[in-house]
């Protein structure tokens, strides 16, 4: 069910002779992954499970740790760090104007015990103890990492040249956009232009997001909605669900069609807000159906008022799994 794009190879990548090095930090609602670069290359990655218990400064704090466990296997002094770039699921919220997460798969505090995370953070602090720890950092929406490397190394490019109008979409255990318009990347008074996740598109009751909505994209579709919403049924987690339509069970197929018409109201949503030429799909859930979800979701798009949307592009993303490290490498490269 998989094709093989070509996919440029991170591991290859070295910043330009004598530069000093970076560190690259990719949130998730599920895992956290750093890595330190410099002209020796990338090197010294950590994965590990997203940090959700203990005080709202956890997450910062277990950031603080890997990338000073990353220097470490990297042979790179901790303060020898030049930059640090962070691409973060979102939102934000800014506190002096440094970034806070309010992201809803990490606090727990958004939409209550219902959603079962075991805190009650409104917020994740996050800027203001890297910046004490490190000096310069850089926080940005994973999208707008993705973004910004998907137009420089990936899909959202034309012969080396980044597109002007374009969008990346995660749908992954949470969805998200970056946005490109007139080429100018969108990012908004917070730095949360993008959250098309949390568009409305249902009355439907039992899609309870993180964020404390009912009924938006991302409680309905996303990766951890799928496992909430479909183990009744059987289908304990996504590649159950997935696993079942390839054998041919109708109810999972049926289930997957239905997906799919709500992910591509959003799509369309977004062509018609934005006038796009080009969206690339990533993340997790996408990726690892993609030959089974794309022309579904190209069919919820084709055809519907064809003066927006002829013209527009529904591709894979360019840089595959790695997508999330290269958008940490795009902020400070």
């Amino acid at each position: 069910m998989k094709s093989t794009p070509s996919v440029p190879s991170l591991d290859s990548f070295k910043l330009p002779a004598g530069s000093p090095p970076v560190a690259c930090v990719d949130i998730g609602g599920t895992k956290v992954a750093v890595n330190i670069v410099d002209d020796l290359g990338v090197r010294g990655k950590l994965v590990e499970p997203t940090t959700v218990a203990g005080a709202n400064d956890a997450l910062a704090q277990q950031i603080i740790r890997m990338v000073g466990q990353s220097c470490i296997a990297s042979g790179v002094p901790v303060e020898a760090i030049a930059r640090v770039g962070v691409a973060s699921c979102g939102p934000f919220v800014l506190n002096q104007g440094l970034v806070e997460l309010a992201a809803p798969n990490i606090c727990g505090g958004q939409a209550g015990p219902a959603r079962g995370l075991p805190n009650d953070w409104k917020t994740a602090l996050l800027e203001a103890p890297l910046r004490a720890a490190f000096g310069h950092v850089r926080v940005e929406n994973d999208g707008i990492g993705a973004l910004e490397a998907e137009r420089r190394w990936g899909a959202l490019q034309d012969s080396g040249v980044p597109l002007a109008h374009c969008a990346y979409v995660t749908w992954s255990t949470g969805i998200g956009t970056g946005l490109c318009v007139d080429g100018h990347v969108l990012r908004g008074k917070n730095g949360n232009a993008g959250h098309a996740g949390h568009i409305f598109v249902s009355d439907n009751d039992d899609a309870l997001c993180g964020c404390g909505n009912v009924g938006d994209v991302e409680g309905l579709v996303a990766g951890n909605a799928l496992a909430r919403r479909f183990a009744p049924a059987g289908y304990a987690e996504p590649a159950a669900l997935f696993a079942a339509a390839y054998a041919g069970d109708k109810t999972a197929a049926a289930i997957i069609d239905d997906v799919c018409r709500v992910m591509g109201r959003m799509l369309y949503s977004m062509i018609a807000t934005l006038d796009l030429s080009r969206i690339s799909i990533g993340g997790s859930v996408y990726w690892h159906h993609r030959d089974y979800l794309l022309p579904r979701l190209r069919a919820q798009v084709h055809g519907k008022l064809p003066p927006l949307t002829d013209g527009c592009e529904l591709v894979s993303v360019g840089l595959g799994e790695r997508v999330g490290d290269f958008g940490a490498l795009a902020l400070v490269a």
